[in-house]
């Protein structure tokens, strides 16, 4: 397989990024904020790997892979892209982010393959991540994932149930919660009303001793940026409008 990349790709990718780019920034300019304090993450189920490549050449540094096996086969391929001398300056390794929901047996191959659990939703899951992470003498971070809008197709811990997530968290050295993760139920004002209180949760959690660390909001996606933004969001997850629309499963 050739690892160059399309030219006509790399001019894509690049005004793709610039454009997401400058809809931060204009959300940013809007709440009082600056763009600097906000993670873009790219979301690359299903994105050939050239595509993928040819964001990180111009300049993406984070990706998210709902799929273990979508993050090892990119894993896999990636750096022959990265390391072509003919794409352009190599671009450093991007850190990836588990942003779908993960079954504890795959616990292991999360540690392995992500620095960051993006959608951590239980105690369970939790002392997994830290058995796994404590035989490969690593810290595996992670956004807990909390359910806001009671629907019974996304996954994520209730509010109610919090605390006991929280309090098993503050016991495993290897698995250091940053901040909390949500997705909104539809609808422009649903998705206003589930990220102001996933901004208050976090600033209640951060008031209780031991949850200082509390400090990401990962919220907010393509069709909810803006509104995400004026809420406080720190992270961001963008998938087509970064690389264009997925394969189907066939594909």
């Amino acid at each position: 397989m050739s690892a160059l990349i399309d030219p006509m790709v790399l001019r894509d990718a690049a005004e793709r990024l610039a454009v997401v780019q400058a809809r931060m920034e204009k959300a940013c300019k809007a709440a009082g904020r600056d763009v600097s304090e906000i993670t873009l993450v790219g979301a690359c189920k299903r994105q050939p790997v050239n595509k993928i490549a040819a964001s990180l050449f111009a300049g993406l540094r984070n990706l998210g892979e709902n799929y273990i096996q979508g993050a090892e086969a990119t894993q896999i391929t990636l750096p022959q892209f990265l390391s072509e001398p003919s794409n352009g300056t190599p671009p450093p390794l991007p850190r990836w982010h588990m942003i779908g929901h993960l079954q504890r047996n795959k616990a292991k191959q999360a540690v392995e393959n992500f620095e960051t659990v993006d959608s951590l939703d239980s105690p369970r899951l939790a002392k997994a991540l830290h058995r796994r992470a404590e035989e490969l003498n690593r810290t595996i971070e992670v956004c807990i994932q909390v359910n806001l809008s009671g629907e019974s197709t996304k996954s994520g811990t209730s509010p109610a149930e919090l605390p006991e997530l929280i309090s098993t968290l503050a016991e495993l050295s290897r698995v250091r919660a940053i901040g909390l993760m949500t997705m909104p139920a539809p609808g422009t004002e649903a998705s206003r009303h589930d990220f102001a209180e996933l901004r208050e949760l976090r600033d209640q959690l951060r008031d209780q001793p031991g949850c200082e660390s509390l400090t990401e909001l990962n919220m907010g996606m393509s069709g909810d940026l803006e509104i995400a933004i004026k809420e406080g969001a720190t992270i961001v997850r963008i998938g087509t409008d970064l690389f264009g629309e997925r394969k189907t499963p066939s594909e």
